[in-house]
């Protein structure tokens, strides 16, 4: 599976200009917990609700502060057409719990660590399901062939 098909929501984007009040009204109207940070169409940083609240409120910043001062820096992101298993590499080298997904210049979306966990289980239960029906209803052989 390729990191495109991974993300589960699109990715939302502010510009580096815009306020952390916008930030805050911005993730809850998508329902998202983060936002990438661009200027000018480049990707500068990420903003997630935890830097909202640990950069922003908890030092009592004024509401009309700038993004990009409580943004992340640097964007740690990964190529659309990356195969999964190297997103997996990436969250175990770097301590984030979001990648940028991009493809080429272009932003494509942001891959979460929820989302590799959803996958993982999605895919543990389609393995697991042929045992679940074989331990409820018991094992049950093939008809052997009739032979004359």
């Amino acid at each position: 599976m390729r990191v495109r098909e991974g993300v589960r929501r699109n990715g939302v984007t502010i510009e580096a200009h815009e306020t952390v009040h916008r930030a805050a009204s911005l993730m809850e109207e998508a329902g998202v917990g983060s936002l990438v940070v661009s200027d000018n169409g480049a990707i500068v940083g990420i903003v997630t609700d935890r830097d909202l609240v640990r950069r922003a409120m908890a030092r009592d910043l004024d509401p009309s502060a700038r993004v990009d001062g409580v943004m992340s820096t640097p964007v740690i992101s990964i190529d659309a057409n990356e195969h999964l298993h190297a997103a997996h590499a990436m969250f175990a080298e770097h301590p984030v719990k979001r990648l940028v997904v991009t493809d080429g210049d272009e932003f494509v979306g942001v891959l979460s660590v929820d989302d590799l966990l959803i996958n993982a289980s999605a895919l543990l239960a389609d393995l697991v399901r042929p045992l679940t029906a074989e331990t409820i209803f018991g094992q049950r052989e093939t008809a052997v062939p009739a032979t004359r």
